[in-house]
């Protein structure tokens, strides 16, 4: 085969794959209701398409998923105490760090603390307006409705990637407000999805997305309501529960893809060989 068909044949191949992959769609896993039953056969639906829940320890299982439901943040972390950005990648190692372009991160209390519960320490209020799906502390961004989840191998500072993400939110009144955003390795945007909203109080929404076309999540962008949470503030009012996500996966490194893209083109190369020795035998 000459050799600029056979360059044709692997650029060809190769932009056939990457046609394939876009083409398929993220699947959503999406609901809301007045209680933790009204979405809790969505909740089950995504993690179980993701596997088993693995053990909060350093190093990646490779499958599975991982959760983050803030229960057993301890009272020093919790309100009105600040959460450490990096909890649950070093003194819990699930491969999260945390930040927002507001001014903190906080974990709600729990009875035992004596602290109100459910950010009643921000606004006596709020305890009438949110509700916890897996009891019984909350988490919010402080002085902004942005959550940013950058994900890393757990328990290393060597950055990963994940290929699904879901949230428990509670009180959206208004849709296509809060939403999740997902960036690749590279920063470039993969979608924003938005939150199914309910009408009242103490309401529980859930938004699961699973990518399953060789994406590579590296961020996960979370808005939550459009107002705030302080002590006069109104609007739509919106706080997290639990977090479910892929396991966090290393991100190979530039030889190993370079070694890839190498073995492509030397199989393309051989079975082309190949071809043409069958071709000849056959004409002789």
């Amino acid at each position: 085969m000459h050799t600029k068909l056979r360059f044709s044949l692997i650029i060809g191949t190769l932009a056939l794959i990457g046609s394939a992959g876009a083409s398929a769609a993220p699947v959503l896993f999406s609901g809301s209701g007045a209680t933790a039953a009204g979405i809790q056969t969505t909740v089950d639906a995504f993690r179980s398409s993701l596997g088993t829940l693995n053990p909060n320890v350093a190093g990646s299982f490779g499958s599975g998923r991982r959760e983050i439901n803030w229960d057993g943040v301890p009272d020093a972390q919790s309100a009105p105490n600040n959460l450490a950005a990096n909890f649950f990648n070093v003194n819990s190692p699930r491969g999260v760090v945390l930040s927002t372009p507001g001014t903190a991160l906080q974990v709600s209390a729990n009875l035992a603390s004596g602290t109100a519960v459910e950010f009643g320490n921000i606004n006596a209020t709020y305890p009438g307006l949110f509700a916890t799906f897996s009891p019984q502390r909350l988490f919010t961004a402080l002085g902004s409705t942005i959550t940013d989840v950058n994900f890393f191998v757990p328990g290393t500072n060597l950055p990963g990637f994940i290929t699904a993400f879901g949230s428990v939110f509670t009180d959206v009144d208004l849709a296509n407000i809060s939403s999740l955003q997902f960036f690749d390795l590279n920063n470039n945007s993969l979608g924003t999805f938005f939150v199914p909203a309910f009408t009242g109080n103490e309401t529980l929404s859930f938004l699961g997305v699973q990518f399953n076309a060789g994406e590579r999540v590296g961020r996960v962008r979370i808005t939550s309501g459009n107002q705030i949470l302080g002590a006069n503030e109104t609007g739509d009012l919106v706080v997290m529960d639990d977090f479910i996500y892929a396991e966090p996966l290393s991100v190979p490194e530039p030889a190993t893809l370079l070694l890839m893209l190498v073995s492509l083109i030397a199989l393309i190369v051989i079975r082309t060989r190949r071809s043409q020795r069958f071709d000849q035998i056959r004409v002789a």
